[in-house]
Order: C-alpha cells, then sequence, then structure tokens
C-alpha cells in the first residue's frame, strides 16, 4: 500500500485563526491542528510531531505551581505552540471530541482527557468534595474550562449529550466524559438505606442534579473493547503458563 502524502495546509486556515481536525488510519484516530499566525496549548507529552514555521515555549512553573500540580496531579506545564504549520497529536484508539465554547458556559473534563485548546481558553482545576473524588472514580482534581475556543478533549467511546433541566441523572460508573459546572455532582446510595443498596447490588452511584449538560460514553468504541477483551485474555494465559 503506498503513504500517504500530507500536504501542507495551514493556509487553509485564514490567518490568526486555528483548525480542529481528526485524521482516522485504520483503528488510529490522530489529532490534528492547523495555525495560522495563532497559538494553541497542549497538553504535556501529548505532541506527535509538527511541520511548518512552529516555536514552542514551555514556561517553567513557579514552587506554588509545582505544588499546586503535586497535589492536583495535573501536568505542572502545558506547552504553547505558535506560528504557522500543522501539529498532529498522539494518536489512540479512543474518540477525539471538539468542545467550542462561546464565553457563556464553564466545562469540567473528566481527568486525563483534555488534549489541546486555543489560547483564548481558560483552563483551572476543579476541586472535587472529598467523598466525592474518593468513590466517584473521577478524582479530587478535574481541569476545568471556560472562555471562548475549541478544545480537544478525548473519550472512550462515542458520546452521548444528556440536557438536564432541573432532574437528576444517576450514573452507575465513571463513564461522564464531561459536564457544565453548572450541575451538582456528587456520590451517593443508590438507595435511601445503606442496607438497600448493599441488597440491589448497585452500592454507590454518581448523581449529576441541576440545570445543565453532561457528556457520557456509555460504551467503549469496538477497538477499546477489543484490546480490553484480548488483554484480559493474554493477561490469563500468562498467569496460566507460569502456574503450569
Amino acid at each position: 500500500m503506498p503513504a500517504i502524502a500530507a500536504q501542507p495546509s495551514a493556509l487553509t486556515c485564514p490567518p490568526g485563526q486555528t483548525r480542529f481536525d481528526v485524521e482516522t488510519f485504520e483503528m488510529w484516530r490522530m489529532p490534528k491542528i492547523i495555525i495560522n499566525q495563532a497559538t494553541v496549548t497542549v497538553e504535556a507529552g501529548e505532541l506527535h510531531y509538527m511541520r511548518g514555521y512552529i516555536q514552542m515555549q514551555a514556561e517553567m512553573p513557579s514552587i506554588g505551581g509545582i505544588a499546586k500540580s503535586w497535589v492536583t496531579k495535573e501536568k505542572a506545564v502545558r506547552p504553547t505552540y505558535s506560528g504557522s504549520g500543522e501539529i498532529y497529536l498522539t494518536p489512540t484508539f479512543g474518540e477525539v471530541n471538539l468542545l467550542e465554547l462561546q464565553g457563556n458556559e464553564t466545562w469540567i473534563l473528566d481527568k486525563g482527557s483534555f488534549l489541546a485548546s486555543e489560547v483564548t481558553v481558560e483552563l483551572g482545576v476543579y476541586s472535587n468534595k472529598l467523598m466525592t473524588s474518593f468513590f466517584g472514580g473521577e478524582g479530587m482534581f478535574q481541569t476545568q474550562v471556560s472562555g471562548y475556543g475549541k478544545v480537544f478533549y478525548g473519550s472512550p467511546g462515542p458520546l452521548r449529550r444528556i440536557d438536564l433541566r432541573g432532574e437528576t441523572l444517576t450514573v452507575d460508573g465513571s463513564f461522564a466524559v464531561a459536564r457544565t459546572a453548572s450541575l451538582e455532582y456528587k456520590v451517593e446510595k443508590a438507595s435511601k438505606r445503606l442496607f438497600g443498596s448493599w441488597l440491589s447490588g448497585e452500592g454507590l452511584v454518581n448523581t449529576f442534579t441541576g440545570h445543565g449538560t453532561v457528556l457520557l460514553a456509555p460504551m467503549s468504541n469496538r477497538y477499546l473493547t477489543m484490546m480490553y477483551q484480548f488483554g484480559g485474555l493474554m493477561q490469563a494465559v500468562r498467569s496460566i503458563s507460569r502456574s503450569g
């Protein structure tokens, strides 16, 4: 099979702007960002390769920033890339999603899902309550995005958007990829009485209440599902061979 030639595409994006695309190669998805006299922020370690007239800048964090990073488990440095050209991020078997902020909403992303954003997007850290972080599977701290611009984020499977208008969404698992900050998120028992929760077999569940939006990935895509299934099978085979 002949190699696919990648053509320069910076001029397909107007000056001062960016374009966020996803290229697909068989089972792989590779996030691609085109910049034309513009700047983007990329999660540390996500750069795969780039071409064009692009400069990377990574400012050293302050002592307080390093301490905050150690506590929150967020990356202390998120480098910026400025100029004109193409930036390719690490290929993945998962899904790559685009969120376009209009300045009127703040979103909270699942831990580890943030990939890149325009510099007009404000990046912050959202702190969950202690019990919620311990039992909910989302961790104590999550990435918060607000302002204006495009955001790339990953998910294990296709997303389902659920808009809440004062009601409650109950999720048995940690597959909520993103939510608006207007929602109340907490961990609750599956029934009002703890003993009832044990009998039901559901135990603790994640709940989202109020007015806002939740993006769920209720199932992994076929590629990650195959990896999980075959990965478990291979581990079982290795365990049997070692014990034999």
